[in-house]
């Protein structure tokens, strides 16, 4: 008897040893870490790690793509541009002034893109100086470019429309104050609403300035939604523009050349920044506040991939400035080549191969038995 009461319970410890097993396996995403079952490790921690890892891998591999091609162009090509005109500062018109200053901010942003590079898993958003000195440079270049490419929108408006008598109006001393001005409302509208921000969370550690629902608003609607609905406008009117003036066919094409290079950056911009603010304005909709407890307050935690690709897309569109610059811009190819040439002496190596080749081949006015003489 004693045995098989030894038994009964024996069998009764493991049977009611496997309910607690599977009752702990079916409960695995309700308990704490406090909980007995915890210990055991969840069948979905290894597929984690996985996914974690294959996301890792894909934006290292974005990220040196970005790095070999991308960066080169958009750091080298934008000081070119600086560089170019500064140096040509006689021949510089009103646009090139303009595109002066947003390859200026185009630089800003691609030296900081080189911190968002090897921020694979965001987790420089949890370090309170990084986060605040990227999303300070980002905001300020985000606000400069929208800026300057409304405002370049509305100049050739001006230009081509013929309206407050432009002649006045567009001149080199109203452009650079506008470029200042321009300069000054991208700066403002960062540092005000930084400031105003940092001064209601003074005492929280863990805390960055890109979280603030707030400022992720303001982002989006006037770093984005506002000054893409006044470059819609602008280039409706503009259209019309180019509609009357097509009796004159010579003036048309010279304006469709004009416009062929805002066209292409503007839409660059566009495309770039589309998925950044979309990137946003879903997590602002979504209306999830963040945990104040938490230092992972960055809703880009939760998108780690995402979100290094749309920060990724926004870097490119520095980078590809310069390549629409230098493709679309005939002044500037012009500017670039004289710039090579009394850098590197071309001119006067041409002119010495011209005179080598001339002591060899004479001219063909002189006579055929002249050739023959000089040639042997």
């Amino acid at each position: 008897m004693d045995v098989i009461s030894q038994t009964g319970s024996l069998t009764t410890e493991i049977y009611s040893g496997a309910i607690s097993l599977v009752s702990c396996n079916v409960s695995t995403f309700e308990l704490n870490a406090t909980h007995p079952c915890s210990e055991i490790p969840p069948f979905n921690i290894s597929h984690d790690k996985s996914e974690e890892h294959r996301q890792y891998v894909i934006g290292l591999f974005l990220s040196c793509l970005y790095t070999i091609f991308l960066f080169p162009i958009g750091f080298i090509g934008n000081i070119l541009i600086l560089v170019v005109n500064i140096s040509f500062r006689e021949k510089m018109t009103i646009p090139d002034l303009y595109f002066i200053n947003l390859a200026a901010a185009d630089l800003i942003l691609v030296a900081d893109s080189l911190i968002e590079v090897f921020n694979l898993d965001e987790k420089y958003y949890d370090i309170t100086i990084l986060c605040t000195f990227m999303s300070l440079f980002l905001q300020i270049n985000m606000y400069s470019s929208i800026f300057f490419l409304t405002w370049m929108s509305f100049d050739r408006y001006i230009a081509l429309a013929k309206v407050m008598r432009s002649s006045m109006f567009r001149t080199k001393q109203h452009a650079r104050l506008s470029c200042g001005l321009i300069w000054m409302a991208s700066i403002s509208a960062t540092l005000v609403p930084f400031t105003a921000v940092h001064l209601q969370h003074t005492e929280e550690i863990c805390f960055c300035f890109a979280d603030v629902q707030e400022i992720q608003w303001l982002e989006v609607t006037l770093g984005f939604i506002i000054p893409f609905a006044i470059i819609g406008l602008c280039y409706s009117l503009i259209v019309r523009v180019l509609i009357k003036a097509h009796k004159h066919r010579s003036l048309r094409l010279r304006r469709q050349k004009a416009l062929r290079m805002i066209f292409a950056v503007v839409l660059v911009f566009f495309i770039c920044w589309l998925p950044e603010n979309v990137f946003i304005s879903v997590h602002l909709l979504q209306g999830r506040e963040p945990a104040i407890s938490s230092c992972n307050q960055s809703f880009r935690h939760a998108y780690p991939l995402t979100g290094h690709i749309v920060n990724l897309a926004a870097f490119s569109n520095s980078c590809l400035n310069p390549l629409i610059y230098s493709f679309l811009g005939e002044t500037f190819r012009d500017k670039l080549r004289l710039y090579i040439e009394q850098k590197t002496n071309v001119s006067t190596l041409n002119r010495f191969c011209h005179a080598a080749l001339k002591s060899v081949i004479p001219d063909s006015n002189e006579p055929t038995e002249v050739k023959f003489s000089s040639a042997v």
